[in-house]
């Protein structure tokens, strides 16, 4: 694979000279900016009924920054960073209060995740989050940066006209952003 050439491009700073306030970004000169649709990873998609073993599995087995939940028609109805589908697999009681998982024996806290049964992604989201990490294919590296760092979700979902185009996770964001 060819590597990736870097952009013609100056770095401008604009704001009072002294001053902490300003913005610093690039001017490109015969390309354009990066923008979410140039940034894409197809992430695998899971429903409310899947069951929380298999998005747990799914995620480990192909290292995947996260998962994305879809209805019947494919439309995204939430973004679920790693930690998240992590989250999905603790006890109930260790979320409620964490201490409590010291007091499970070891054994049994090695195979909490064999324990899940037959529960579903449904069965355990709880309540709907209050902002969705889900962005236009037209999005900029600062606006995807932003909705990151607001939502604290290390994946956000690239939807064009309601149909998932595909995620850009955390890990494209910083290779685009400090080449390296």
């Amino acid at each position: 694979m060819p590597a990736k050439k870097a952009p013609r491009c100056d770095i401008v700073a604009v704001g009072a000279p002294g001053s902490l306030v300003g913005i610093v970004t690039r001017r490109y000169w015969g390309m354009s900016p990066v923008l979410a649709c140039d940034l894409l990873t197809e992430i695998p998609t899971v429903t409310v009924s899947t069951p929380v073993r298999d998005a747990v599995r799914l995620v480990a087995i192909q290292e995947l920054a996260g998962l994305i939940v879809v209805d019947d028609d494919e439309h995204p109805m939430r973004v679920l960073p790693g930690a998240q589908v992590l989250r999905l697999a603790v006890p109930a009681y260790c979320l409620e209060d964490p201490i409590l998982a010291h007091l499970v024996d070891e054994a049994s806290a090695d195979a909490f995740v064999e324990t899940l049964g037959t529960r579903t992604v449904g069965q355990c989201l709880g309540e709907r989050a209050r902002q969705m990490p889900v962005v236009g294919p037209e999005a900029t590296v600062l606006e995807i940066a932003s909705l990151m760092a607001c939502t604290g979700s290390e994946l956000v979902a690239v939807v064009d006209a309601g149909v998932l185009q595909g995620a850009v996770s955390l890990q494209a964001l910083l290779d685009e952003l400090v080449p390296g």
